[in-house]
């Protein structure tokens, strides 16, 4: 776990659209948004067709970073993902995927590497499209699980309560606080930080 790769590029997952902008399948789209905000104050990011989403580059720390919010809906953003890695040759091992995760609690955040995808239609879509390699990191945002598998579809798409709302936010400042230790690759260190945090906690 001390030999993380750095991190050549951050990608947000998200659908694109004002209605969808505050649901919990957008917390990945946030994590992008604040690491901007936080890195690169007043910069925004550009519309490139050819990578079917909004790109650009900053500097977290020492390490010169792509971010990128796919503008293709969930089920197709390893489209706009390949698309970008394949250009400027930036391997698997090198991306960082924010993602929104079902399994863990709202208020919390993990970090891994590799794995499935467990039923996330962005992260099937990015697995395939970079021909079934699954090495990349994850970036795991909790909202929570309805409970019921048959309500996991509008559960996403809809807006958490204000409090739950509130400690995913505060979850995705935290990752973004321990930004430049994740891209370096110094993950064990973020992991034994950021593991423990809990936003519900701080209520």
């Amino acid at each position: 776990m001390n030999d993380i790769t750095p991190v050549r590029l951050i990608v947000g997952l998200g659908n694109p659209g004002n209605e969808y902008s505050q649901t919990r399948h957008n917390a990945g789209f946030w994590l992008v948004d604040e690491v901007l905000r936080r890195f690169s104050a007043g910069a925004t990011l550009t519309e490139e067709t050819k990578f079917h989403g909004h790109t650009g580059q900053i500097l977290i720390g020492s390490q010169m970073c792509r971010l990128l919010l796919p503008n293709t809906f969930m089920n197709r953003s390893g489209l706009s993902v390949a698309s970008l890695a394949n250009f400027y040759k930036i391997e698997p091992e090198a991306i960082l995927v924010a993602h929104d995760e079902l399994d863990i609690a709202p208020g919390t955040v993990r970090l891994k590497v590799g794995g499935g995808h467990g039923g996330h239609n962005g992260l099937r879509d990015i697995i395939s499209s970079l021909g079934n390699q699954k090495q990349f990191g994850r970036l795991r945002i909790g909202i929570g699980h309805p409970g019921n598998a048959k309500q996991v579809s509008n559960f996403v798409l809809k807006k958490a309560p204000a409090t739950e709302h509130q400690w995913i936010e505060d979850s995705v400042r935290e990752a973004a606080s321990n930004m430049e230790a994740i891209v370096k690759g110094d993950w064990q260190k973020v992991m034994n930080q950021m593991h423990s945090f809990n936003a519900a906690d701080q209520t």
